[in-house]
């Protein structure tokens, strides 16, 4: 699909601001489909184990680190283009007392400030959509990678029916994505630096339902938090949520989903 214009700065604008207190709302502190029992899930595929190095890379309010260092042990090194987010994030791992296995800092996914080799594991949660040049962040992955490292995540893609331009172009817009891969892309994106593909998993089916879902949890249980998020612009609010429902529409249909991936740095 063609680059629909939105850059780091249409990012930040959205989880420095109303936006991202609405996602968070509907999706937890973890901010990502599936929450806990997903992180679950790759975290096992992963065979992620206590002591390594983790990467979050677009680490938002930094959860999905605090669930790894609670349930597996890890140190942790969260990244964020958005300074709020960080911020946030910084707070609240101290407030859950995991400052001293948990740092952050803010950076661009696409030049990653930390050294080759460093880590033992590269994670991602429904985050990279957002970066712009895709191809840079996996070969900045592969490159902060020890050999035999891990990259794990999760993110939001064309689905395995694929979606005409304007269809890409409505829902990224919404969203505030530059574009979205599909699975086969990012599998060649993989094996071109270095990676060994364990795990590609379409999970297109059950994401619509997760999309059908948050809309039922905003018109039934959280019109009034939405609202005051949003400075009671109910006019706003019908027009996001009809962006919404065309979201889920086209998941139904397989035009736009989610996936899993696995691999290991050869």
């Amino acid at each position: 699909m063609k680059k629909t214009g939105m850059t780091i700065d249409n990012v930040k604008e959205v989880y420095s601001g109303a936006e991202g207190k609405l996602w968070e709302l509907i999706m937890g502190e973890q901010i990502h489909v599936g929450g806990w029992g997903h992180s679950r899930i790759l975290a096992d595929a992963a065979e992620i184990t206590e002591g390594q190095k983790v990467l979050d890379i677009c680490s938002a309010l930094g959860a999905g680190l605090r669930f790894l260092e609670r349930n597996y042990g890890i140190q942790g090194y969260g990244l964020d283009v958005t300074e709020h987010m960080v911020d946030e994030a910084i707070i609240r791992t101290a407030r859950d007392g995991q400052s001293g296995r948990i740092t952050y800092k803010v950076g661009n996914a696409e030049n990653i400030p930390w050294g080759d080799g460093e880590f033992d594991v590269v994670w991602g949660e429904d985050a990279w959509c957002y970066v712009d040049d895709k191809e840079k962040l996996i070969q900045e992955a592969s490159r902060v990678l020890r050999p035999g490292g891990t990259i794990a995540f999760t993110d939001w893609i064309e689905g395995p029916e694929g979606m005409d331009e304007e269809t890409a172009q409505r829902i990224c817009s919404f969203m505030k994505f530059p574009d979205v891969l599909n699975r086969k892309k990012y599998e060649e994106l993989l094996g071109n630096y270095g990676f060994k593909l364990k795990l590609s998993e379409d999970l297109t089916e059950e994401y619509a339902g997760y999309v059908e879902f948050y809309i039922k949890m905003l018109t039934e249980q959280l019109y009034f938090d939405a609202l005051k998020i949003i400075g009671w612009d109910e006019e706003m609010f019908g027009a996001m949520g009809g962006e919404m429902m065309f979201m889920a529409q086209t998941a139904r249909k397989g035009g736009f989903g989610r996936a899993r991936f696995v691999a290991v740095k050869e």
